[in-house]
C-alpha cells in the first residue's frame, strides 16, 4: 500500500470476493509501505472486521520491491496471489490466473501488458529498460511485465530465500525458475505514476549491476580496444616522422583526447564504484525491511483469556 487510500475498500471487496470464488480458506495480507495518507487506518478498520484480513506496517519507506517481498514472506497460502492495491490491476484476474495455473501445471503465472500504458515517452522509456536490461542480463525478463501474479507455496519459499539487500524483484522472479508462463491482461492507469525519471533511471542502474557482470567485461574491452587505437595511432605519428618528416601540431585534438579518456576513465571507475558499494551494502547484512507492528489473529488460549490488544499487535524485525 503506497497512496492507496482511495482504492483500498473497493480493492479489499473485489479481491475478497474473487478469493471466496476459489476456497473458503485465505488470508488478505496488506503491507503498508509508510504510506503518507491513510491508507494503513483503512486497512486497520478491515482487519477489525474481518479476521482474514492481516496487515503489516514497515518502519519507513523501503520501496515498492522491498515490500513485496516482505509481504511474500510473511504470506502462508498454498497459493499466492500478488497484486497491488491501487486496482490497476483488476483484483478479478485470481480467477483467470488460477485456471491457468491450474491447466499448465506450472509454478507461477504472471501477468504482462498487451499495451504498455502512459505517453510516448513513458513507452520509450520502459521499451529502452527492457531492452538495456536484457542485453546486459544474464537472466532476461519478460517485456512489459506487471506485478500481479499467482505462485505456488514452494516457489515462494525459494523467492525468498534470496536475501538481496538492493533488490530488483522482477531478476528475482527470473533466477529462481520454475516453470513460469505469462497471460497478456491490461493495466489500467488511475494516477500519474510515482516513479520520476530519476528512480527510474536508479532502478535501471541498480538492476543491471545487481543481476549482471556484464558492465565490468565490456570496461574490459572497451580499455583493450582504446590501448589498440592509442598504439596504431602512436605507430601512424612515428612512420610519418621518420620516413616524411612531417611533424603533426595537435593540440585541439590532443585536448580533445585529454577530455575522451578523462571522461571515460571517471566513467569506468565509477560503474567499479556501483559495484563496489554493493559489497559493501551486502557485507553489513542489515534487515532490507524492518516492520514495526504486524496485526493478525492468533488463536486464543484454551486455559487463559488474552487481552485484544495484545492478540492483535506485535512488533517484527525482519
Amino acid at each position: 500500500m503506497y497512496r492507496s487510500a482511495p482504492h483500498l475498500e473497493e480493492f479489499y471487496e473485489r479481491i475478497r470476493t474473487a478469493a471466496a470464488r476459489l476456497t473458503d480458506e485465505y488470508e488478505i495480507l496488506l503491507v503498508n509501505d509508510d504510506s503518507p495518507d491513510n491508507s494503513l487506518e483503512i486497512a486497520l478498520s478491515l482487519f477489525r472486521r474481518d479476521p482474514r484480513v492481516r496487515v503489516i506496517d514497515l518502519a519507513r519507506n523501503f520501496g515498492h520491491h522491498k515490500a513485496m517481498m516482505t509481504g511474500l514472506a510473511k504470506a502462508d497460502g498454498d497459493l499466492v496471489f500478488l497484486i497491488d492495491s491501487d486496482l490497476e490491476e483488476e483484483p478479478e484476474l485470481l480467477t483467470l490466473f488460477h485456471d491457468r495455473l491450474r491447466s499448465t501445471g506450472a509454478d507461477v503465472v504472471y501477468g504482462v501488458q498487451t499495451e504498455r500504458r502512459g505517453d510516448l515517452l513513458e513507452r520509450i522509456g520502459g521499451w529502452l529498460f527492457f531492452r538495456i536490461f536484457n542485453a546486459l542480463s544474464n537472466w532476461p525478463i519478460a517485456a512489459n511485465l506487471v506485478t500481479v501474479r499467482l505462485m505456488t507455496r514452494r516457489y515462494v519459499a525459494a523467492l525468498v530465500e534470496h536475501r538481496e539487500r538492493e533488490t530488483m524483484i522482477a531478476g528475482l522472479w527470473a533466477i529462481t525458475g520454475f516453470q513460469q508462463v505469462p497471460l497478456p491482461i491490461h493495466k489500467h492507469s488511475h494516477s500519474a505514476s510515482t516513479y520520476r525519471l530519476s528512480h527510474k533511471m536508479a532502478i535501471l542502474v541498480n538492476s543491471l549491476t545487481s543481476f549482471s557482470d556484464k558492465p565490468l567485461v565490456l570496461i574490459f574491452y572497451l580499455g583493450l580496444a582504446i590501448v589498440c587505437l592509442a598504439s596504431l595511432a602512436a605507430a601512424y605519428l612515428v612512420v610519418r616522422r621518420l620516413f616524411f618528416g612531417v611533424l603533426l601540431a595537435g593540440w585541439p585534438s590532443l585536448i580533445v583526447s585529454v577530455w575522451l579518456l578523462g571522461g571515460l576513465t571517471l566513467f569506468c571507475l565509477g560503474i567499479i564504484g556501483i559495484y563496489l558499494s554493493k559489497v559493501f551494502l551486502e557485507t553489513k547484512q542489515r534487515p532490507y525491511t524492518i516492520i514495526r507492528e504486524t496485526y493478525e489473529r492468533t488463536p486464543r488460549s484454551e486455559h487463559a483469556e488474552v487481552p485484544p490488544d495484545a492478540r492483535d499487535r506485535r512488533s517484527v524485525l525482519h
